[in-house]
């Protein structure tokens, strides 16, 4: 039996739009679950011990911005782990779509919800046959937005006939970092777009081109197209 696993992660939030918050981002990554991540993983693991590493959860976001656990660690730390991170995701054999939705654009905050709910079933009959190859379909989300986990059950069960959630604890699963990390990757290409990375989000990569020469580029090639 094939069966497809969806991790999925958010960046913001369901509130008014802010000029710290413009955007709402919905991002899913897509495993075949024959394909074995386990060699990928033990690299991965073998890779931060070698450099004196913990195997932690990693939180992209606070990760850049030197935020909650991370406040203490000095650049090139938290790159070292950053980069552990991404070089395995980058490895991996998956591909991801980010649904993204403007907030500025909205007449208010409660367009979002229908917003975001009509762009993601949009996504799923667009792309039916990728979804009709495998016998059953898993998605894994943490349940971090009750107001997304609603549009998420309605969305898939609405439109796919084998599918079934799991509410994932996110240290339990790498995929499920990884899609914390892409999710994070596509907002920042976003404000790299319109001019609105912060100093500690410049400070991280060095530069705009930086992150889309090393970052960017190289992680929205397993993307599937909106």
């Amino acid at each position: 039996m094939r069966e497809l696993s969806i991790f999925i992660d958010e960046s913001g939030d369901f509130g008014s739009y802010s000029p710290h918050s413009p955007y709402y981002l919905v991002t899913l990554v897509f495993h075949d679950q024959s394909i074995d991540i386990a060699p990928r993983l033990q690299q991965m693991r073998a890779s931060m011990r070698m450099r004196g590493l913990p195997d932690y959860t990693v939180h992209a976001g606070p990760l850049i911005r030197r935020e909650d656990e991370y406040r203490n660690d000095m650049i090139p730390r938290r790159r070292s782990v950053f980069n552990s991170l991404f070089h395995f995701v980058r490895a991996l054999d998956i591909t991801y779509a980010t649904v993204t939705v403007d907030k500025r654009h909205l007449p208010d905050e409660s367009a979002l919800p229908d917003k975001l709910s009509k762009q993601l079933s949009m996504f799923l009959l667009e792309h039916m046959e990728l979804f009709s190859a495998f016998d059953n379909v898993i998605v894994y989300y943490d349940h971090g937005q009750i107001e997304l986990t609603t549009i998420l059950f309605s969305a898939f069960n609405k439109l796919l006939p084998h599918v079934t959630f799991r509410k994932v604890n996110p240290a339990d699963y790498k995929l499920f970092q990884a899609a914390d990390m892409i999710c994070t990757l596509e907002l920042l290409a976003l404000k790299a777009a319109n001019k609105t990375l912060s100093r500690s989000e410049l400070a991280f990569f060095g530069s705009v081109k930086e992150l889309q020469k090393s970052y960017l580029r190289a992680i929205q090639k397993k993307r599937i197209g909106l």
